[in-house]
């Protein structure tokens, strides 16, 4: 049986990091700060945005959740976004997506300054990534990802990766971060999706195998070969009458039966989502020692 990585406890190993982090800010006079944009009233959004809120209490990192109705104009939103870029208080900016249909977001997150990007999704902080440089802000979940491998001394150094989903938030950024010339890098990285022809041929090549698709347990046992090292990234509801909610969540990998053939693997909940909310805080750390370079 797979040994289970429990990345709630890694998360909170970071979280004690960054306590450290932050009080050798404050004793500098900076005090992190995170202002969150949230628009609508998205339930799963609403969560996401409390616990990120909890965890930065709980590290002393302040911060601010701004709430739009779903109603509201584009160039409204730009201008509440433009004011927090120009806040010198204001160390990161998150904006939580996804935005209503009539908000363009990509247009929504290149007016968020590469400074203060901390989700690492400006087109500035996306192409310093893929021109190999680490000096910008890396998304949260691919560096979450690649925590939990080295935190778990299981480097992908030399291994052959295969990264199931190509997101601009997960999959391209993740094989990005796993090329570069570097610890934690130096992987062979392969990239299949959900319209990859015969995708088991593929995935039982895999040292290391990364599902982030967003397709309930389309990763079964007879898909990966003995031995692999199993993150999965997918949250996905799935109906279930017998649960207390009227839905279980899973993950882009049958837990159950992939566990008995793999060597370690992450579950779902409790694996790589409090590793996101972790790097976030992570990132609100680098944005607030900017201030230190001024």
């Amino acid at each position: 049986m797979a040994t289970i990585i429990d990345g709630r406890q890694i998360a909170k190993d970071i979280q004690e990091e960054v306590i450290q982090e932050v009080q050798a800010l404050k004793q500098k006079s900076i005090h992190p700060h995170l202002s969150v944009v949230l628009v609508g009233e998205n339930p799963a959004s609403q969560v996401y945005v409390r616990m990120k809120g909890k965890t930065c209490e709980k590290v002393g990192i302040s911060s601010e959740t701004l709430t739009f109705p779903n109603s509201i104009k584009q160039d409204a939103l730009i201008d509440v976004i433009e004011k927090l870029n120009e806040n010198p208080t204001v160390h990161g900016i998150l904006v939580q997506l996804p935005l209503p249909n009539h908000i363009d977001e990509s247009r929504i997150i290149q007016t968020v300054s590469p400074d203060k990007d901390v989700d690492g999704f400006h087109p500035v902080n996306a192409g310093k990534l893929a021109s190999g440089t680490t000096d910008g802000f890396i998304p949260c979940t691919p560096v979450g990802v690649l925590e939990l491998l080295l935190r778990t001394n299981h480097p992908p150094d030399g291994k052959h990766v295969v990264i199931l989903g190509r997101s601009n938030i997960v999959g391209k950024p993740l094989g990005l971060l796993l090329l570069l010339k570097r610890k934690g890098g130096n992987a062979t990285v392969t990239f299949c999706h959900s319209r990859t022809y015969n995708l088991g041929s593929v995935t039982r090549t895999a040292d290391i195998l990364i599902a982030a698709v967003g397709q309930p347990e389309i990763i079964r046992k007879d898909m990966v070969k003995p031995g692999v090292v199993v993150i999965d990234v997918g949250t996905n509801r799935v109906e279930d009458a017998s649960a207390a909610k009227g839905y279980r969540l899973v993950g882009d990998v049958d837990f159950v039966g992939v566990s008995e053939v793999a060597e370690a693997i992450t579950p779902v909940p409790g694996g790589v989502g409090p590793m996101t909310i972790a790097l976030l805080l992570k990132n609100t750390i680098k944005a607030a020692r900017l201030k230190l370079k001024e």
